[in-house]
């Protein structure tokens, strides 16, 4: 059976809908209004080997904080729905992963109690039309949406361009490896029986 989930939201500062498939090839199709934000996402999928397929129509008049913001919760409550009820998957995941000088480290676990932590920092305010405080926003809403232990470090990095890139792959790859599964696991990785 495909692990897909598709979630839709609709406030009056935006309009999403993500549909994700923890199981394809990395196939993306992304507008979110916002050129980085696309291109950060499509590196998302296409690194994780998910299919995904994210439409947003946000208040961009305003600035890009609902949108990105907004599409964090969507996204997480997507990939919270198709991981389903973690019988048999890793659980959690890591990656340590460079990008020229940027070097960024992800830690996932899928426990169902959200909890994130970020160390990075950023020299200027914005890459193209994506405000870089917005990294943080994203991440935190992607934790809680799912229910998954997030940690987020930069160990190294001058380009905030290449800094966020790194991050994002490294929490595609972080992902994809804690949602494999693994035959040795028969049940829910946890001593106490349920995640």
């Amino acid at each position: 059976m495909a692990r897909t989930a598709t979630i839709s939201r609709k406030t009056g500062e935006t309009d999403i809908t993500v549909t994700i498939n923890l199981d394809g090839t990395g196939k993306t199709s992304i507008d979110t209004g916002i050129g980085f934000f696309d291109h950060m996402l499509d590196a998302f999928g296409r690194h994780g080997l998910f299919d995904l397929d994210v439409k947003v129509k946000g208040d961009l008049n305003v600035d890009g904080h609902h949108t990105v913001e907004d599409t964090g919760i969507v996204l997480g409550q997507a990939i919270a729905k198709a991981v389903g009820d973690k019988k048999g998957i890793k659980r959690y995941g890591s990656m340590i992963l460079p990008m020229d000088e940027a070097c960024a480290m992800c830690a996932v676990d899928l426990c169902g109690r959200p909890y994130f932590v970020m160390d990075a920092s950023f020299t200027a305010p914005m890459v193209g039309e994506f405000d870089t405080q917005l990294v943080n926003e994203f991440f935190y809403s992607v934790s809680y949406g799912a229910m998954i232990n997030l940690h987020l470090r930069l160990f190294s990095g001058e380009n905030d361009h290449h800094k966020i890139e790194a991050m994002f792959k490294a929490f595609a790859k972080a992902m994809d490896q804690a949602t494999m599964f693994d035959e040795r696991i028969t049940d829910v990785l946890s001593t106490k029986g349920t995640l």
